[in-house]
């Protein structure tokens, strides 16, 4: 039988999200935090997406000076533009999805390293200097559209699938549980950076103004700093 999600459920039912633009307050998501989610869980998070992203980013005009604005270590926010770091998210999330549809049709693919830093670093995604910009607009759609098509096939898996296997020439066999967890991890924590880089410029969102902190896991009265 396929794994237990519904179609209805939220993310804001399952432990503490971060990334969350709501969320008031707190620090990064950390990934051990995804490790006690069931499968069914986490392909409810995994569903969530660009829901993670302050809506603004796609709502506001925001003009190309901001975009390609780098940060200063000490701002806490990370170092790479929200320009760049929706470039990254989007060849990462073609990435993992590849990977997950081979496990579960492949029997022990070998996957291909990945040197992201290369690809920040050869202005892909562009650059302050850049005349042709990167639209971030289709960097979010990319990572909407690749989600939605893995969603419908986790969907159906029995619960024996997230146990298949692949290798990584660096880190070993990893099952399908394993991607589906870096993976869901992996957008939230550049989502939580996105969102502060926007709060630095544009002020809290609405959203976060308007609720509360609402969950006993917040880290709002001794919160670290990324």
């Amino acid at each position: 039988m396929p794994i237990a999600t519904s179609d209805t459920a939220s993310a804001s039912q399952l432990p503490f999200n971060p990334a969350d633009p709501s969320n008031p307050c707190g620090p990064a998501p950390k990934r051990e935090l995804l490790f006690g989610l069931s499968d069914g869980e986490l392909v409810v998070r995994f569903a969530r997406s660009v829901e993670n992203f302050d809506r603004r980013i796609v709502q506001t005009r925001i003009d190309d000076a901001f975009l390609d604005m780098s940060f200063l270590p000490d701002a806490g926010v990370g170092r790479w533009s929200c320009r760049v770091l929706l470039g990254h998210l989007a060849d990462a999330e073609l990435l993992f999805v590849q990977r997950m549809r081979r496990v579960v049709a492949e029997t022990n693919p070998v996957f291909m390293a990945w040197d992201e830093d290369a690809f920040v670093d050869s202005g892909i995604y562009g650059t302050e200097q850049s005349v042709t910009k990167l639209p971030v607009a289709g960097c979010i759609g990319t990572i909407y559209t690749l989600r939605r098509w893995l969603l419908d096939v986790l969907r159906t898996l029995p619960p024996e699938a997230f146990d298949r296997k692949g290798l990584h020439p660096e880190r070993g066999e990893q099952t399908l549980r394993t991607i589906l967890q870096y993976d869901v991890w992996h957008l939230e924590h550049h989502a939580w950076f996105l969102n502060r880089k926007l709060e630095r410029v544009l002020g809290k969102s609405p959203e976060k103004l308007e609720s509360g902190c609402g969950s006993g896991n917040c880290a709002c009265k001794g919160g670290t700093k990324a």
